[in-house]
């Protein structure tokens, strides 16, 4: 599998032959005016959505958050062929192909093979913050010959990495969005895996190299890169972490 990431929660996977997208956020940096409270962006996109080239399917966690799915990355999403997300956002966006918890989809790869996409539980906060914030969901990534991938989207619940290392072991490879994402319409507590919490993610998923993402380029993010590597050195685990530099294309083997 090869990587790239673009700037928060947004990276480009290459696996199999196609091209996955996640949670594509591609503005210019800047405040976000929202009921209640104001998103800021900070840093812009490693790599424009126009200089991306073909997109084959978009893995959305959810697309109520700027963070997220913001205007650029909005408008991208019509010249994606497939756009993969829940099946709230396939209600509030027309060509979305929503996916139910374990629900799968097989996706053809050039090569006549497919690979198979399931959505896979995710909770973006602590208990009931569904009310608040939203469903999200994760996805996992399965074909012969590939590893397999899991995209955990913006998941809080160490109970739910869990559920899907028991259920698609063996994982190798973890997209981890982590940051500690805090908002005040849930009184900070954390929306997002802390540093810590993905390194007992890790010790969850047993052997998976350790992708982060999701944790740089926005006000609410409040763990990043260098919180992420020390937590993992401090248990003794920084081997198994694939630090990524926004832009560069990076082989996970």
């Amino acid at each position: 599998m090869k990587i790239t990431h673009i700037g928060g929660p947004t990276a480009v996977l290459n696996l199999g032959g196609l091209t996955f997208l996640t949670d594509p956020a591609f503005d210019e940096p800047r405040d976000y005016q929202l009921p209640g409270r104001v998103m800021t962006k900070l840093t812009g996109p490693a790599i424009p959505a126009a200089e991306l080239g073909p997109v084959d399917v978009v893995l959305l966690s959810h697309d109520e958050h700027k963070d997220n799915l913001d205007d650029a990355g909005r408008a991208l999403l019509p010249s994606v062929p497939t756009v993969l997300s829940t099946p709230g956002a396939a209600l509030r966006i027309e060509g979305v192909r929503g996916l139910e918890n374990w629900e799968a989809i097989d996706l053809p790869r050039p090569d006549g093979g497919v690979i198979t996409v399931t959505g896979v539980p995710a909770l973006h906060g602590p208990e009931g913050a569904e009310a608040v914030v939203g469903f999200v969901t994760g996805f996992v990534l399965q074909g012969e010959g590939l590893p397999t991938v899991y995209v955990s989207g913006d998941n809080a619940s160490l109970g739910h990495v869990k559920e899907i290392a028991d259920r698609f072991a063996p994982i190798d490879v973890a997209v981890l969005f982590a940051g500690a994402a805090r908002t005040v319409l849930l009184n900070g507590a954390n929306l997002t895996l802390t540093s810590t919490d993905s390194v007992e993610a890790a010790h969850i998923l047993g052997d998976a190299r350790i992708v982060p993402v999701h944790t740089e380029g926005w006000t609410h993010f409040s763990e990043g890169p260098e919180q992420f590597l020390a937590a993992f050195r401090e248990a003794g685990s920084e081997d198994r972490v694939e630090m990524l530099v926004p832009g560069v294309p990076k082989t996970i083997a």
